[in-house]
């Protein structure tokens, strides 16, 4: 499997993209601004992208979602809960004040335990609550992509509209500590000393996952 982790837009966010080696079918995860690096890139590689796959609904983590779908037709996914969330009227007004390019409505809304297949691969959606209603992470090959559920060293903010620290916690020991040891950490921001790590070192090192707080 390619994985392409890109450090862009201006705050920073990790994208990524996941390719099949073989069909060349791809995902990308968090479209987060400069979209003609993301779109040269898969052009270079001759990618067909067929999902834009939000791990919330942050407007840092979604603002190039209109422009990659436009270029590529491919389906932006979201979880029920966050798309539900963004026509809350609180949360509405809260995030148009962010600065960010909204993004067009799901056209795949996941569950828990879902599953996305591109190429030779079988994304599974992981339901993770707590940063907002409709945080996922993606596990694919061993691989795990946390958006902004759990940091190198760190957990995802609550003190936005749709966070609460108690469900963030429980999402955390239920669904990532329970994890393989060797699963590879891919998170959304560069918060920690390392831009990966693996759910053993975070159990061990990491407060919020190895139940410290």
């Amino acid at each position: 499997m390619i994985i392409k982790q890109l450090q862009l837009g201006v705050d920073e966010v990790f994208c990524y993209i996941l390719a099949c080696e073989d069909s060349r079918e791809s995902v990308i995860i968090d479209p987060c601004g400069d979209e003609g690096k993301l779109l040269a890139f898969i052009q270079e590689l001759q990618l067909n992208l067929l999902f834009i796959i939000n791990t919330h609904c942050h407007p840092d983590h979604t603002c190039g979602n209109k422009a990659i779908k436009e270029e590529t037709e491919a389906q932006i996914v979201r979880h029920e809960a966050d798309e539900l969330f963004l026509q809350d009227e609180t949360a509405k007004e809260y995030f148009s004040r962010q600065g960010f390019y909204p993004s067009p409505p799901a056209d795949k809304i996941v569950f828990d335990g879902d599953h996305l297949i591109f190429g030779n691969y079988i994304l599974r959606i992981i339901h993770t609550p707590g940063h907002s209603p409709g945080s996922i992470c993606l596990y694919v090959d061993g691989h795990l992509f946390t958006g902004d559920t759990l940091f190198v060293g760190a957990a995802g903010r609550v003190d936005l509209p749709g966070g609460d620290f108690s469900t963030l916690l429980e999402s955390l020991a239920g669904k990532i500590a329970v994890l393989p040891d060797e699963t590879t950490i891919w998170p959304g921001h560069n918060y920690g000393y390392t831009v990966t790590s693996t759910v053993k070192r975070e159990k061990s090192e990491n407060p919020y996952l190895g139940g410290k707080w």
